[in-house]
């Protein structure tokens, strides 16, 4: 079992920093927002701001379970935000970049258009590893987060019929669920904007003829959830056109509080697609 804030934790100073990529975040590979998750991590030991305000990300290449170099540049240093432009290597080709706004908390305009949506409590729900308690999940990675969706009866190994959108549920990471350094518990958010993105966008289909990693994923945070073990997880693809699936995430604290919003491009490629 992997630990979000341990395993996201890089080692070095000064814009320049190293990590160990953790096989406990596999998907196929190393899962696209535990690498996301990654740089907004580096953004957040150099900048001064502490408070994550957005990340845009871009996958340029599959990383490898082993040492990953990461640059941190700062291209803007205000009083109110700061702008962060981050690089992840491997064997000296980049695998990821990404652009990190910091922002400070100040007074301002006020107003809320997104209330949750009506869910039972998570302790009213079956987990996924309850409902599939005699098989072993189908990556690693979901050993690291424990998740319950709003319909037991349509979790399906094998989708026979297309299902409705939105994909909702909620989830809770393992072992630790929350963490006290913002960034660290935004990095919660984001792996979930970022991995539930394709099983939204399968939702409307039966065929699996085709896959479809993420392009990039982004990620605007507006609120801290550190008080909330549980989050939930609302997630849409509204279109996929031309071999490109767009998706849209919402993220709120068990209390209703809208934490994060998002998405992501995907790609349409042939093959399997990920469960």
């Amino acid at each position: 079992m992997g630990d979000l804030e341990h395993d996201t934790t890089p080692v070095g100073a000064d814009g320049r920093y190293t990590i160990e990529i953790s096989p406990e975040w596999k998907i196929w590979g190393p899962n696209g927002g535990y690498m996301a998750a990654i740089a907004l991590r580096a953004a957040g030991m150099e900048a001064r701001i502490h408070r994550p305000a957005s990340i845009s990300c871009h996958f340029l290449a599959m990383a490898k379970f082993e040492r990953a170099d990461i640059e941190v540049e700062a291209v803007q240093r205000g009083k109110r935000a700061e702008s962060f432009h981050v690089t992840v290597r491997q064997d000296e080709r980049a695998v990821l970049q990404a652009i990190v706004r910091s922002a400070v908390e100040a007074d301002g305009v006020e107003h809320n258009y997104a209330p949750m949506p009506e869910v039972p409590e998570p302790e009213e729900l079956p987990s996924y590893h309850e409902i599939f308690a005699d098989e072993e999940p189908p990556f690693v990675f979901w050993e690291n987060i424990e998740g319950k969706p709003m319909d037991p009866d349509k979790v399906q190994k094998e989708r026979t019929e297309p299902q409705d959108p939105p994909l909702l549920e909620w989830h809770r990471f393992r072992p630790t669920a929350t963490f006290s350094d913002p960034w660290a518990d935004a990095c919660r958010s984001l792996v979930m904007i970022d991995t539930l993105s394709w099983p939204a966008a399968a939702m409307p289909h039966v065929s699996r003829e085709y896959m479809a990693p993420n392009l990039d994923v982004v990620a605007w945070f507006h609120q801290p959830a550190a008080d909330s073990e549980w989050l939930l997880s609302e997630h849409r693809s509204e279109i996929a056109m031309g071999g490109l699936v767009g998706t849209t995430s919402s993220i709120w604290t068990r209390d209703g509080r809208l934490v994060a919003t998002g998405g992501a491009q995907l790609m349409c490629l042939p093959g399997p697609p990920i469960d």
